[in-house]
C-alpha cells in the first residue's frame, strides 16, 4: 500500500486514482426533502434519487467502475450458451478463489436461494456469526432457523477489537452438541456483518470454524459478499497476514470453505454474482436450479457485459490500493464524527460508517424505530440517504410482536470510489448539527406492512409533527444556505 505523509496540515486518505467520468447531483432545497421523505413514507428506500444529494443507502450495485472495466464491457460475446465470456470470468473465478466449479447468478439474493433450497431442510439449523436479511429470510422459507454464534465483542458499540465479524468457537461446537450433527443444514460466515457495522472477521478466527467442520463433517459456506473490506482488516490488523498478499490472503481464505457465494453488486464493482465449490456433488445438486430460476449456466441471468466488467472488477479487487479508499474513508468520517461526540460504532468497519441511534435517540424506544427516524431525519437535513438497520430491518413474530433488533444502526454505505472528501465532510457537519438538534427528533409508525423483508418497501408515518419542527429549526439555522 502506498504510505503518504503530509507535511502539513491534516492528515486524510488519499484517493489512488482520477475522476475520468462525472454525474450531476442534486441538493434540494429542506422544504423540498420534507416533502420527498413525507411521499416515500418515511422509508428512506422509497425516495427518489433526483430528490438525493448523497446516496449513503448502499454500496450494492452503486460502486464506480474503472476505466478498464467500462472498456472491457465492449468486448462481450452475447452467446446464449458457451460465451467466451463467461469462460472468462469462469478462468478468473478459478484462478481468485481456487475453485473448480462456478455458477453465475444475477445476484447474492439469488445465490442464497439456490443454497437454501438445496441444503437447508425442515427443522434443520444454520449457525452463522451473524445473520443478514436475505439470507435468514431464505434459510426461514425453506423451513430452517438461523442461529446466531457471535462474540461477545459484537455486540459492543464501542470497542477496539479489531474482529468483531468472529465467531465464538465454544459456542458453535455447544450448539452441534446440543443440536447433533444431522440437525446442521451448514456453518455460514459472513465477510464483514453487515448488520452490526460491517465488522471482519479474522483468518485464524475461520481456521477455527474449519476445525470445528471437520470435526462434525459440516459444509462451511462464506458469503464473500464484503469479502474486499474484510481482506484489507485482515491484511491491516493481523499480525501473521501482514506480509502476505491480498490474493494470497483470498486463497487461503477460500481454501477453508467448501462453498464461497457473493455478490458482484458489492464485491467487483458489477452486477451479478455468483457460488463457486470443489464440492462436485453440491456443485450438480446446485446446478440443476440455476436453469430454473437464473437462466442457462454459462449466464445465469447476467448480462454478458457484466461478465466483462466483473472479470476485470475480481482482479482489480486484489489490488491493496483499489479495496483500502472505502474502509479508509470510513475510518476518516467514523473518527471526525467521534470528535464531535456522535455516536457511532467503532472501529470503524467496512462497507460505511454506522450511527449508533439507540444513543443518538436515546429517548426513543425500539418499537418507535429510532434508526428509521433518524435515517429520515438525517435526510431532511441534508439530502443523505442512509438505510436503517435495527428494528424495521427485522420480522414480526408469528404473534405479531416485535424482534427488536441487537442495534439501532444507520448505515451510510460508502460506494467504492464515487464520494469526494469534500463531500463527506458535508455529511458529517449537518450529522453532527443533527446530533445537537435530537431531542426534536420523534418516532415512526408503521402504516403498510409488508409481512417479508418490510424495509424495503413499508410505509410509515411520523408520530408527531416532528419533522416540521425540524426542518423549521435546521431553516433558522442555515437561513437560505441548502
Amino acid at each position: 500500500m502506498s504510505e503518504v505523509k503530509f507535511y502539513y496540515g491534516e492528515e486524510v486518505p488519499l484517493e489512488m486514482h482520477k475522476v475520468r467520468i462525472v454525474q450531476k447531483i442534486n441538493l434540494k432545497p429542506v422544504e423540498r426533502r420534507l416533502e420527498a421523505i413525507e411521499e416515500a413514507g418515511f422509508n428512506t428506500f422509497l425516495l427518489k434519487n433526483d430528490d438525493i444529494f448523497m446516496d449513503m443507502l448502499t454500496d450494492s450495485g452503486v460502486n464506480a467502475m474503472s476505466d478498464k472495466q467500462q472498456a472491457a464491457m465492449l468486448e462481450a460475446d452475447d452467446s446464449y450458451a458457451g460465451s467466451t465470456t463467461f469462460t472468462k470470468l469462469d478462468n478468473k473465478v478459478r484462478e481468485i478463489f481456487k475453485k473448480e466449479f462456478f455458477l453465475p447468478m444475477h445476484q447474492g439474493r439469488a445465490c442464497e436461494n439456490i443454497i437454501s433450497q438445496v441444503f437447508v431442510q425442515p427443522g434443520t439449523i444454520v449457525p452463522m456469526n451473524y445473520h443478514f436479511t436475505t439470507t435468514k429470510a431464505h434459510i426461514v422459507i425453506n423451513g430452517g432457523t438461523v442461529e446466531e454464534i457471535f462474540t461477545d465483542e459484537a455486540l459492543k458499540i464501542t470497542s477496539e477489537h479489531p474482529f468483531k465479524g468472529n465467531m465464538d468457537i465454544d459456542k458453535l461446537n455447544a450448539l452441534i452438541e446440543e443440536h447433533g450433527r444431522e440437525k446442521i443444514s451448514f456453518v455460514r460466515v459472513e465477510a464483514g456483518t453487515n448488520l452490526i457495522g460491517g465488522q471482519p472477521f479474522a483468518l485464524e478466527n475461520l481456521e477455527e470454524v474449519r476445525q470445528v467442520c471437520d470435526k462434525y463433517d459440516l459444509m462451511l459456506v462464506l458469503d464473500a459478499s464484503l469479502l474486499a473490506d474484510n481482506l484489507y482488516f485482515i491484511k491491516q490488523r493481523e499480525e501473521k497476514c501482514k506480509e502476505m498478499s491480498i490474493k494470497e490472503i483470498t486463497g487461503a481464505i477460500s481454501d477453508l470453505c467448501d462453498i464461497v457465494y457473493f455478490s458482484a453488486r458489492k464485491l467487483g464493482c458489477a452486477r451479478g454474482g455468483g457460488v463457486c465449490t470443489n464440492n462436485k456433488e453440491a456443485y450438480l445438486k446446485m446446478r440443476e436450479l440455476v436453469p430454473l430460476y437464473e437462466g442457462f449456466l454459462t449466464y445465469g441471468g447476467m448480462s454478458v457485459r457484466e461478465m466483462e466488467a466483473l472479470t476485470i472488477g475480481l482482479e482489480e479487487t486484489m489490488e491493496e490500493n483499489m479495496i483500502n479508499q472505502g474502509p479508509q474513508f470510513i475510518a476518516y468520517m467514523t473518527d471526525e464524527l467521534v470528535k464531535k461526540g456522535v455516536p457511532v460504532v467503532t472501529p470503524a468497519g467496512g462497507l460505511g460508517c454506522h450511527l449508533n441511534a439507540m444513543e443518538f435517540l436515546d429517548h426513543l424506544p425500539q418499537t418507535k424505530y429510532p434508526a428509521g427516524a433518524l435515517a429520515a431525519a438525517l435526510y431532511l437535513v441534508s439530502g443523505v440517504r442512509g438505510m436503517e438497520r435495527g428494528t424495521l430491518s427485522e420480522q414480526r413474530e408469528e404473534d405479531g410482536s416485535e424482534t427488536l433488533a441487537h442495534m439501532e444502526l444507520l448505515r451510510l454505505a460508502m460506494p467504492r470510489r464515487v464520494y469526494t472528501l469534500s463531500q463527506v465532510k458535508y455529511a458529517v457537519d449537518r450529522i453532527a448539527w443533527l446530533y445537537e438538534n435530537r431531542d426534536l427528533i420523534g418516532g415512526l409508525t408503521y402504516v403498510e406492512e409488508p409481512k417479508v423483508l418490510r424495509f424495503f418497501f413499508g410505509r410509515l408515518e411520523a408520530n408527531s409533527n416532528w419533522p416540521e419542527q425540524l426542518a423549521a429549526k435546521f431553516r433558522e439555522d442555515f437561513g437560505e444556505s441548502l
